[in-house]
């Protein structure tokens, strides 16, 4: 009896790990397949605040927001 409840919750324990690591790999795959902000994206952003950005301050956004993915 004891044998198969710890059998039943080292299964779940070794399913949930599972779980959690095939998916943090397919969110990783999909962020980086389809980022959630582009280049064009971070650029009109910019200039509807009144600011025409050069391409160095657009690099320095776009390192900043991949350092935090």
């Amino acid at each position: 009896m004891w044998h198969d409840i710890l059998m039943v919750v080292i299964g779940l324990i070794i399913g949930l790990i599972i779980g959690v690591v095939v998916a943090r790999k397919l969110m990783k795959k999909y962020l980086k397949e389809n980022p959630p902000i582009t280049e064009e994206m971070l650029k009109g952003l910019m200039m509807q605040m009144g600011r025409k950005p050069n391409q160095k301050q657009i690099n320095q956004m776009m390192k900043a927001m991949q350092k935090y993915q």
